[in-house]
């Protein structure tokens, strides 16, 4: 593979040389060592200075890549030559032309680099930081910290102008120094008196951390690591102690918090965080290092070493999981084959339409089809009934009501086959505003992009690439596209349950679940409205009973006390309003309630336990069902369903397990004789928020999984 190294050294390859220059310097020995190491790792690699004349170079060693060919990366190791932000730079470079990278994205490096901004989001999250203060002039107000403190500049690495001072005269000759040499604020923080430790981080979803390593600073000299103690100027000798000798419940909890400080900064592939424990055993996170050193007296690769990784080893990890993380599929077949297996060739035609497959993604969420939107669900049907009508696939009237649901079928038929069913509809209120397409270099974003789109998407690929091969006619597909999943399949229950009947098997598109799982068994779910008529009392009117709102409200915390995990049922309450009249307390109060349940039994118990909980006494009420969504139950034929899927997934080197979930689907509605697998579509997660995303990779991965899927059923019943 091809990799290039990027650095920033001494160039001043700039169009003007204007911001503040950068004072990090990464050494010849280091990089030659890394390019010696990718070299020993059979990669063809070459290191380039990261100034105006990057993407030129890139683009000579790194040339769109031939079919089938999987492109080269950048081993990012650039601090940036000038100005703001510099870890960001490169990254933003790489991203604008479209080059994958190791390490973090320019987002991640930004909050990184910026150590209050880091501070404040670890303090949103929970994590333990120091308490802090920011002095943004030189004729700041005393901060109301209790001395020692430390003082550093609020957006530098690697220590420079670190200081702890035990008094204002000496925080304001520190913060002069700081504001004189830097000009950027300072960040001063309460000093932690003990040990230093910090945890190396590799990988991602979740990162593998390294075992802690302690800093040991000796007996002469501050407690804390310098500058020049990194750069060994500071004429004392500073070790680094890996496994740092810490008991084994404070070394996982000094990782865990790694790994968390890791995920809420965003960042990927490798990272370093630095932490201080007091003598209590508490742990406090100073900072990240989102560009870790790898120089040879560094913690980080010190770290690795303790966990058998040696440096050939650490640089070739590093370049093995951001290809992880971004192609995620097995390597393509040689393209030099004249004859190749269809297998072959369903993988060639996919991998080469990523970027198609990503546009229609983004068409796809621009279309908005949200269930209280009848028009925008019109346009939907006809934009997949032209996509289908395309593949040759054929209107099944008596499984259509061209109201809630639709069908098609291949020539083949659908009668003994592959059912493949889906929903058209978001269901998203009205309120919640649209969001738009976006790509990060892990995930895709976008209005329904997880329950709705990536898994049609996925499907229209998959027919496709059949297509491609002229497989498509012959084999028995049914796809049926129903439009009331946020009425939880109210109009098109009766026909989705008729149409399944007539399968061999079913599967559900909808989104796999994290980290890689599709779902082999879903509860049911009863919706009820509760509606209690009382009394227009007024305000402080003694009365036998209290007002309609309070005995309600009362009657719902016993019905969720009602939730059990170990009989897995959950009552919750969705939604809640009342009705007065002026000067009144309310009289009225409605509620909609959700019963969650996996057996039939325990939801009717359930339900009469919520009845006598109402009881006869007291106010005038009505508990309605509105609707009710079957479970699907984890039996055999689906555990031996998820097991072909699993084998195959294996073969093609794709990451997959199962799950149970919560929550229903239209796979509750496929009769007990069918086979069925629900969340065979792209990873998913923050479904219908304005956050839904799904997993990049994994909806090519999910795509090239489902085409081969029906071809090797087609083989299977041929033989």
């Amino acid at each position: 593979m091809k990799v290039a190294i990027v650095y920033n050294r001494e160039s001043k390859n700039v169009i003007n040389l204007f911001g503040r220059p950068n004072q990090e310097k990464i050494g010849n020995k280091t990089i030659n060592r890394i390019l010696n190491a990718l070299k020993k790792g059979k990669h063809q690699a070459i290191a380039l200075e990261g100034d105006k004349e990057l993407i030129g170079h890139l683009e000579e060693f790194m040339p769109k890549v031939l079919k089938g060919e999987r492109p080269g990366i950048v081993f990012n190791i650039s601090y940036g030559i000038q100005g703001e932000a510099r870890y960001t730079h490169v990254p933003s470079i790489l991203e604008m032309v479209g080059i994958p990278y190791v390490a973090s994205g320019p987002m991640a490096h930004s909050l990184a680099l910026d150590k209050v901004v880091s501070k404040t989001i670890f303090r949103q999250f929970g994590l333990p930081t120091a308490d802090f203060a920011v002095l943004n002039d030189p004729d700041f107000p005393t901060p109301d910290l209790a001395y020692p403190l430390i003082v550093k500049p609020k957006n530098e690495a690697v220590s420079f102008g670190i200081r702890v001072v035990h008094n204002e005269q000496e925080l304001r000759e520190a913060a002069q120094v700081i504001f004189d040499r830097f000009s950027q604020p300072v960040l001063v923080e309460q000093y932690i008196d003990g040990r230093e430790i910090n945890v190396g981080l590799l990988g991602n979803d979740p990162p593998e951390a390294f075992p802690p390593a302690e800093i040991v600073f000796g007996e002469s000299g501050p407690k804390i690591y310098s500058h020049e103690d990194k750069t060994r100027s500071s004429g004392r000798e500073v070790k680094v102690e890996c496994p740092a000798n810490l008991p084994e419940e404070k070394a996982q909890e000094a990782r865990e918090l790694a790994r968390k400080a890791f995920q809420v900064l965003g960042c990927r592939d490798c990272a370093r965080v630095d932490m201080r424990m007091d003598s209590n055993g508490n742990f406090y996170i100073l900072e990240i290092n989102s560009l870790p050193s790898l120089g040879e007296h560094g913690s980080y690769t010190h770290a690795a070493e303790a966990v058998g990784l040696d440096y050939v080893a650490l640089v070739n990890r590093l370049v093995e999981v951001a290809v992880a993380r971004y192609f995620g599929t097995p390597k393509p077949p040689p393209i030099d084959e004249k004859k190749k297996e269809p297998e072959e060739q369903i993988f060639q035609f996919l991998t080469q339409r990523r970027e198609q497959v990503e546009k229609r993604l983004r068409e796809w969420t621009r279309r908005t089809s949200r269930t209280s939107d009848p028009v925008g669900i019109r346009e939907a049907v006809k934009e997949l009934q032209k996509t289908l009508e395309n593949f040759k696939l054929k209107p099944v009237d008596r499984f259509t009501d061209e109201r809630a649901v639709w069908t098609w079928e291949t020539k083949k038929g659908m009668k003994g086959g592959t059912l493949l069913i889906g929903h058209l509809d978001v269901p998203i209120q009205q309120e919640i505003p649209v969001q738009g397409f976006r790509r990060i270099p892990d995930r895709l974003y976008g209005e329904g992009i997880g329950c709705s789109r990536g898994p049609l998407v996925m499907m229209e690929f998959a027919l496709g690439a059949l297509r491609s091969i002229r497989r498509l006619r012959h084999l028995p597909i049914g796809v049926l596209y129903y439009m009331d999943e946020g009425q939880d399949t109210r109009y098109s229950r009766e026909i989705i349950q008729a149409a399944a009947k007539e399968a061999k098997q079913v599967l559900i598109l909808r989104p796999g679940t994290p980290p890689n799982c599709m779902v082999i068994q879903r509860r049911g779910l009863i919706r009820y409205r509760l509606v209690v008529e009382g009394e227009a009392l007024r305000l402080g009117q003694p009365g036998k009973r209290p007002d309609a709102a309070r005995w309600t409200n009362n009657k719902i915390e016993k019905m969720i006390s009602l939730s059990s995990r170990k009989e897995q049922v959950a009552i919750g309450l969705i939604d809640f309003t009342m009705q007065r009249y002026p000067l009144r307390l309310p009289h009225l109060c409605q509620a909609v309630l959700l019963l969650n349940y996996l057996d039939k039994t325990t939801a009717q118990q359930a339900e009469k336990d919520m009845r006598n909980i109402l009881g006869k006494e007291g106010y005038r009420w009505t508990l309605e069902k509105i609707s009710e969504r079957p479970p699907m139950k984890e039996k055999r034929k689906n555990q031996h369903l998820f097991k072909r899927i699993s084998q195959l997934a294996q073969e093609l080197e794709i990451p997959l397990d199962k799950k149970t979930s919560l929550w229903p689907s239209a796979a509750g509605l496929v009769p007990d004789k069918v086979d069925v697998i629900c969340g065979i579509g792209p990873v998913a997660q923050d479904l219908y928020t304005p956050h839904e995303s799904i997993n990049r990779i994994s909806l090519l991965q999910r795509t090239l999984l489902l085409t081969q899927f029906l071809i090797t059923e087609n083989k299977k019943e041929k033989k």
